[in-house]
């Protein structure tokens, strides 16, 4: 997915800068990137965290990214932040989202006769094709809007300009953006976590498509917010930290309702209650507070040495990774009829590993209960999923294993319980070794998050989008 975090301070913004990209790891894949402005010019620095610390990576080059003014990033996909020179002066920028007719723009770009960098595995950067639409423009403010009006998809964004920063949230809002100030700065962040411990105080939830100018002295609206909005459920099911809040509502608070929602909709008999750390571990609290049965972790996680599982690129490095991070327990193990709760289940590889070894470790019933509907398709928006077919996913697997296509009666498969979801659930079941498993309602995880329907983006469940 990715994340970014711009400041502005009448002192010196390094270390706030430094601290509030950092606290975005947790949303990156591939890229770290910053860059700040003092009186002597742009500076810019930029690493692979693959396979390292966006901390360690980043700590050695602060002495040369001194400024007043800075944005950063973790990004899932080009190198950023990139700084350009313009008729409108040298900016730099940011962006997180996904440009589903990027080839399409480019092409038009080229009838202008405007040319792009490859990147190093031949793709076009996201992030230089809406710097390249925002020159097209007069002015900043304008450039931004002609940009969002373009792009399909989601494109949230910050510019560092020789006066200030902009930032700028999709036209449907999909992604957070958010306001932060405290004496003498300003900040604004995908990830309202990244304030808490820098002394922000949260000012202002940029509405879809709203776009404002920060400086040291205030915040200013240069465009208002559209009215409809999609913001990605996802985000408080398993993108989000615990301690982010989205339009004002916290991550880690919708998890124990989606927790308890479960536990509502479920009278299996059990011994313990489960989280898949990190992201399962709200909501089984919330299922076992629910149900009144004993939570315990019958897997602890090592991070020191091993990455975020979805970071390599890799799909079978990936899985050694999630498998090799998560510890078991004999002992909380071994003649246990466990339950678990997880965020998700996407393609299920994972987690059968996950499933194995407990039976080996002596588990007398292992149950599931992922804290959001079947997946049926791929993220259209975010990059999750993104690179995956519809065959990936576990859901249209089982559609493939029941129809001999994976495409036939999805609406039918989508409503929960009915006998073809019914029979798409089962086939997952029986595929993982689970001896029960129940997926979340729609409705359900809709009322946890606390937002109507239609403010939500639920595309990888229903399908159901705004474009």
């Amino acid at each position: 997915m990715g994340g970014v975090f711009g400041v502005v301070s009448k002192d010196d913004c390094t270390n706030d800068l430094f601290y509030g990209t950092d606290y975005h790891s947790h949303l990156g894949t591939k890229r770290g990137g910053l860059a700040t402005k003092n009186s002597e010019g742009f500076s810019r620095s930029i690493h692979n965290i693959e396979n390292n610390y966006f901390r360690s990576k980043f700590e050695s080059d602060l002495p040369k990214l001194r400024g007043n003014q800075g944005i950063g990033v973790i990004s899932d996909c080009d190198a950023q932040p990139l700084i350009f020179r313009s008729h409108l002066g040298r900016f730099g920028v940011v962006t997180v989202g996904k440009i589903n007719n990027i080839e399409e723009l480019v092409k038009k770009a080229f009838r202008k006769k405007i040319h792009f960098y490859e990147t190093s595995g031949g793709d076009l950067s996201p992030t230089e094709t809406v710097a390249t639409l925002i020159c097209e423009k007069d002015s900043f403010e304008e450039g931004i809007q002609y940009a969002q009006d373009l792009i399909k998809g989601s494109c949230s964004m910050l510019l560092l300009t020789e006066t200030g920063i902009y930032a700028a949230r999709d036209k449907l809002g999909r992604t957070p953006i958010v306001i932060g100030a405290k004496d003498g700065s300003y900040a604004v962040s995908s990830e309202t976590c990244a304030f808490l411990n820098l002394d922000f105080e949260i000012e202002k939830y940029l509405g879809p498509g709203e776009i404002v100018f920060m400086t040291a002295e205030g915040c200013e609206q240069k465009k208002e917010p559209e009215e409809k909005m999609q913001i990605c459920a996802f985000l408080w099911v398993y993108y989000g930290y615990p301690a982010s809040n989205y339009e004002n509502i916290n991550v880690e608070f919708v998890r124990n309702r989606c927790g308890a929602a479960l536990g509502r909709e479920d009278d299996t008999e059990i011994d313990c209650v489960a989280g898949i750390p990190d992201s399962g571990t709200g909501h089984a609290l919330g299922y076992a507070n629910e149900r009144k049965i004993p939570y315990v972790r019958p897997f602890v996680k090592y991070t020191p040495t091993w990455p975020r599982s979805f970071m390599p690129q890799d799909q079978s490095f990936r899985d050694l990774v999630a498998k090799m991070k998560l510890i078991p327990i004999r002992e909380l193990i071994e003649g246990k009829r466990i339950l678990f709760c997880d965020d998700s289940i996407v393609r299920g590889t994972q987690l059968q590993d996950n499933i194995q070894v407990l039976y080996d470790f002596g588990a007398l019933e292992v149950h599931m209960r992922p804290a959001c509907p079947t997946l049926i398709y791929p993220c259209e928006f975010l990059n999750f999923s993104a690179s995956r077919s519809t065959l990936d996913l576990a859901g249209r697997k089982a559609i493939k294993d029941l129809e001999g296509t994976d495409d036939k009666f999805l609406l039918e498969y989508i409503t929960s319980n009915s006998d073809k979801n019914r029979a798409m659930v089962d086939n997952i079941r029986k595929r993982l070794r689970l001896t029960s498993l129940k997926y979340q309602k729609l409705e359900n995880l809709v009322d946890a998050i606390g937002l109507p329907k239609e403010k939500l983006c639920t595309h990888c469940w229903d399908g159901s989008s705004y474009f």
